[in-house]
């Protein structure tokens, strides 16, 4: 017994001896490391730095985060700064070409002028040229408030394409819209003679105008067929010219193909198509008269041009153009005539005893760009070469059977149908 007392207090004593001997190894152990890092094993720098990376890390994220929303808003404010820098580009250029009007204008009014109130002498032979371009008349807004505003949102440089319509051309007129559409033209204007067809423009983001109520026009205007509307067009095409605007007026039986702005002269007061179909017919021809019975002057001369068409002219907004307008009107009005006919008399006629011709200038426009039905079905379509010639307009004037030709001159010339134009006679059946 008393063995085994001595036993456990010998083991009770060792262990007491290895704690004791752990305690100085950890204190000998602390000392060596205060003297090798008196500012500890882990510095104040060392965290620093630790914090500074974790910070950095950070800044990293959130800076990335910043400069994508910086990239976008570049991006952002370049697509707008390009968009207004179009739109810049695109006002200079009309005012450019505005100034560029003005003065051309400036310059004819100065030429006529001096041709008109200042003696001059002949220059050499061959040098003489005369006055060929009018004018224009200053812009008179209160003539028309309303029609003014619509302009002046509508037209490019003071020009416009205007149509008369009402519901018994509905369909022609569809059509006449949809390819002004396809070739890009932004300055046309179809002015509504009843409310079917104020609807049908508005229903189809096409520019309208619709007059105030005037019962002799409205009459006309609701029930009249081609010919009655027609004649209304030179009463309201007045208030266009008087706002000092240039008029590019069209029939609906018109396919457009092309800008027909890009091919005018601007050179007179009138610009027309032509009826005529070759080059004798449209721009005129020494036509021998030859009477037998007169013996030695049987033969006379005559002078021959095929008409203008009413039904395609633009007409610049000068005094001669007003005035043409207003006898048109005036005449069609006391008499029962067809417009055409009396539109070309007072271009053409010229003074004479009872009579003061009109001094218009005016210019045929070329007759395979601007095109009749009859060129296009009597000689373009069976000509190889002809057939390559891409026309600004056709009219279709010559042919009763107007829609399914217009339709067929669209698959033609727009959607490369060689044959489309072969079902239909030369003439009208």
């Amino acid at each position: 017994m008393a063995l085994g007392r001595r036993v456990k207090n010998l083991q009770s004593s060792l262990r007491g001896s290895q704690i004791i001997a752990a305690i100085g190894i950890g204190v000998a152990v602390g000392c060596v490391f205060a003297f090798l890092f008196p500012h500890g094993f882990f510095s104040t720098n060392q965290l620093t730095k630790v914090r500074h990376v974790s910070d950095s890390n950070s800044e990293v994220d959130a800076a990335s985060c910043e400069s994508t929303e910086k990239i976008d808003l570049l991006k952002s404010d370049i697509r707008r700064l390009s968009d207004k820098n179009a739109e810049l580009k695109r006002q200079v250029k009309e005012l450019n070409e505005k100034m560029r009007l003005a003065e051309q204008g400036n310059r004819l009014a100065h030429d006529q002028v001096k041709v008109l109130n200042e003696p001059h002498k002949a220059g050499p032979f061959g040098t003489v040229k005369s006055l060929r371009t009018n004018p224009t008349v200053v812009p008179d807004e209160t003539v028309n408030p309303r029609l003014a505003k619509i302009l002046a949102k509508v037209a490019v440089r003071k020009e416009i394409i205007v149509a008369l319509a009402n519901s018994n051309v509905k369909e022609m007129l569809e059509l006449w819209f949809t390819y002004i559409k396809k070739a890009k033209i932004p300055n046309y204007l179809v002015v509504a003679l009843d409310d079917e067809i104020l609807e049908l423009c508005k229903a189809n983001d096409v520019p309208v105008y619709q007059r105030d109520r005037d019962e002799s026009v409205d009459a006309i205007g609701k029930g009249g067929g081609n010919h009655a509307v027609s004649g209304l067009k030179f009463r309201i095409l007045r208030e266009f010219l008087q706002l000092g605007y240039g008029v590019l007026l069209s029939d609906v039986d018109i396919i457009f193909l092309q800008n027909p702005f890009d091919h005018l002269h601007r050179d007179s007061d009138v610009e027309s198509m032509s009826d005529g179909h070759n080059n004798m017919t449209a721009y005129g021809f020494n036509d021998v008269s030859d009477e037998p019975a007169m013996g030695w002057a049987r033969y006379a001369h005559t002078m021959r041009i095929w008409v203008f068409n009413s039904g395609f002219f633009y007409i610049r907004p000068t005094v001669p153009s007003i005035e043409l307008l207003d006898r048109v009107a005036g005449r069609l009005a006391r008499e029962d005539a067809w417009d055409q006919a009396v539109f070309n008399e007072e271009l053409f006629f010229p003074s004479h005893p009872g009579y003061i011709g009109l001094h218009a200038s005016k210019r045929t426009l070329d007759f395979y760009l601007f095109m009749n039905s009859k060129v296009l079905f009597k000689t373009v379509r069976k000509d190889a070469t002809l057939k390559k010639i891409k026309p600004v307009i056709v009219h279709v004037n010559y042919h009763p059977d107007k829609y399914p030709r217009m339709k067929a001159i669209v698959e033609f010339y727009l959607n490369g149908k060689q044959d489309a134009l072969d079902p239909f006679p030369d003439g009208s059946q």
